[in-house]
């Protein structure tokens, strides 16, 4: 039974139970919300300082409202105030009263939100769901395979449930680790997530929270790992009641581009930094996640002398128990001390989103470079650099921001960097949400393709790129009335940053985000893994070919190489830890046919005793290519415009 069914009705509080279970002690996962006792009961427990008296309202006649029976929590110091319930149970919704205030507020660790943010809270069982993972070992970073999906769109039903039954499908891509967008309970219809309110409640919008622990479940039995996606810099304009609780969850010390910045080192900043920090302990516990992804660290600001970040990371792991996780870090600032070892004094993250090899390809492939693309030429040598070292800007002047950029990466290993060509962020930053297949050529980008999947980094994929998806992906989200028209005016001016966008014709054209016609638009007809089976076999193969080849299992920092050939094309050689007869070239010709009368860059000379032959090309047939033409020569080298070819080395007779 789901925690969504079976609600307990007409649940009543015992008196002078002074918040204890039948044995006398508490039994508490989390520092505040709703846990279930071991012995029989709940025990309720709200932080809310800046109040004098919290009191529980519990369900009467199967509502939350004035005809629920009123159970006053008990002061217990600090702001901290609580009891235990004996008749509540699992499935009994409640809601708080804070002093004289008529209001009834949900739990701020609400488990689930069942009628959505301003809806009662209900209790949940973690321990209901009947785990099958125990042999579970965890994962690590390098080698993974990572793809990333909006639940709501990755399927027409737009469920957990759903979901999972593409999971199978996925392993058999060659995917390794699968990552959500936020699913943290936020209000309206539909929305990316990155608003959400009620931290530790998974939307109802997806389905209960034990068909969220289904799938990752059944991704563990398939070998599958499942990272959540979690925002820690800001909460969302509707349906967040931290601040009826106390004015410390906020500070004005630091600006923050999407509302009040949280308080992580000012006054009563513990509590706040606690709740945060349990929640990342929370999804590893109580969902097994395999890790997180933290969305624009840049924005959480903490002047501790231990970071929140480290906090949180610590906390996450120590979930996790013999589990391995990876915690990996959005920053768009590209500061590498999140992925530092604590004790070399960075935050001990395991990897780090880079936008720098998105741009730089990006710039290849469509050829234009406004806002913050301009900066990147899409040259080789960017991409070449990209390859070897991760960020591009260690440190360097940033024109577009006026101000360096960066820090330095040297040591950090390859797989530390997650490169991506297309993820939520940049497809929906465009005109109208189009993804490149609609942006480029065909073999552009293929030998891209082979770029992402076949560099040192850790390749990530954005729902529906491996079968070239027709559906967009366009910002949408479900607010209304003057907050809905601060969204389209906020999406608008946002997109302005690009010259070609910020004309009034095109204005008019720009997707409603609170339209649910938009929303329902970027759902993926996976049954374009059919009728774009090219682009999926292409997809299929390179990943095949990484997991198989020992040559792209680069783990230490310079096993690669790279070589300039032309103004679109390059080289990159790997060099194989099983010696050279084992090395391998990839050559992208991003432009037109390139003719090299000599090659010779050492790069290029085949290890001794052997020839190049092609293993693999990006020209293929089976692929939509022209097919495989000869590119090595006595005279020199020749490779075919728009494509990408793997050599292997060959002995010779």
């Amino acid at each position: 039974m789901g925690e969504g069914e079976g609600r307990a009705r007409g649940a009543v509080a015992r008196e002078g139970s002074e918040g204890r279970g039948r044995d006398g002690a508490r039994h508490r996962r989390l520092p505040i919300g709703a846990d279930v006792q071991p012995g029989g009961g709940v025990h309720f427990r709200v932080w809310a300082p800046d109040r004098g008296r919290v009191t529980l309202v519990v369900e009467g006649d199967g509502v939350v409202s004035d005809a629920g029976r009123r159970v006053p929590l008990e002061p217990e110091g600090g702001g901290y105030f609580s009891r235990w319930v004996a008749e509540a149970r699992p499935g009994t919704r409640y809601a708080f009263l804070l002093d004289d205030d008529p209001t009834h507020y949900p739990d701020l660790a609400s488990r689930f939100q069942p009628e959505g943010p301003h809806g009662p809270s209900e209790v949940v069982d973690p321990g209901r769901f009947q785990w099958s993972d125990a042999g579970w070992p965890g994962i690590s970073l390098g080698g993974q395979v990572i793809y990333e999906i909006h639940v709501g769109t990755f399927t027409p039903e737009g469920s957990y449930r759903a979901a999972a039954g593409e999971l199978a499908e996925l392993k058999r891509l060659g995917v390794t680790l699968v990552e959500l967008m936020p699913v943290a309970e936020f209000p309206g219809r539909f929305g990316w997530g990155y608003d959400g309110v009620d931290l530790f409640a998974p939307t109802r919008l997806y389905g209960s929270p034990d068909e969220l622990r289904q799938f990752v479940d059944e991704a563990h039995g398939l070998g599958l790992a499942v990272i959540l996606d979690v925002v820690y810099n800001h909460v969302g304009p509707d349906g967040a009641y931290f601040g009826a609780y106390s004015k410390a969850f906020f500070t004005d010390r630091y600006e923050n581009e999407w509302g009040e910045a949280l308080n992580f080192d000012g006054h009563d900043a513990g509590p706040v930094r606690e709740f945060f920090v349990s929640n990342a302990g929370y999804w590893i516990d109580e969902f097994h996640f395999d890790g997180l992804r933290l969305d624009a660290t840049q924005t959480i600001h903490d002047r501790s002398e231990e970071h929140v970040v480290t906090a949180i990371g610590r906390r996450a792991r120590e979930a996790a128990g013999d589990r391995s996780i990876v915690i990996i870090g959005e920053n768009e600032s590209q500061e590498t001390r999140f992925a530092r070892p604590i004790a070399e004094g960075g935050y001990g993250l395991d990897g780090l989103w880079n936008d720098d090899f998105h741009h730089t390809v990006h710039v290849a492939l469509t050829g234009h470079y406004e806002a913050y693309y301009s900066d990147y030429l899409g040259s080789p040598q960017e991409i070449i650099s990209a390859a070897k070292y991760g960020y591009l800007y260690q440190g360097q002047y940033y024109a577009w921001q006026k101000k360096s950029r960066g820090t330095p990466a040297w040591g950090l290993p390859p797989e530390t960097f997650v490169n991506y060509i297309e993820n939520h962020d940049q497809v929906a930053n465009s005109a109208f949400g189009l993804r490149l297949t609609a942006r480029t050529s065909p073999g552009r980008l293929r030998a891209a393709t082979a770029l992402l999947l076949l560099l040192p980094g850790t390749p990530m994929l954005f729902q529906g790129q491996e079968f070239g998806a027709s559906s967009p992906f366009l910002y949408f989200a479900d607010h209304r009335g003057s907050l809905g028209d601060a969204v389209r005016r906020g999406r608008a001016e946002f997109l302005s940053q690009f010259p070609s966008l910020a004309g009034a014709e095109m204005r008019q054209r720009l997707a409603d985000p609170t339209d649910p016609a938009t929303f329902e638009r970027c759902k993926l007809k996976l049954d374009e893994r059919e009728s774009h089976a090219a682009v999926y076999r292409l997809h299929r193969d390179l990943l095949a070919l990484r997991a198989s080849d020992p040559a792209f299992h680069v783990r230490a920092p310079r096993r690669v190489d790279g070589a300039v050939l032309g103004d679109q094309a390059l080289a990159i050689r790997y060099f194989a830890e099983g010696g050279h007869a084992e090395d391998r070239v990839l050559l992208v010709n991003l432009g037109r046919d390139l003719s090299k009368h000599r090659a010779i860059d050492p790069l290029l000379a085949p290890p001794a005793g052997c020839a190049w032959r092609i293993a693999w090309s990006s020209e293929d047939p089976e692929y939509g290519g022209q097919g495989i033409p000869s590119v090595l020569a006595d005279q020199g080298l020749r490779c075919p415009g728009e494509s990408a070819l793997v050599l292997a080395a060959e002995a010779l007779e």
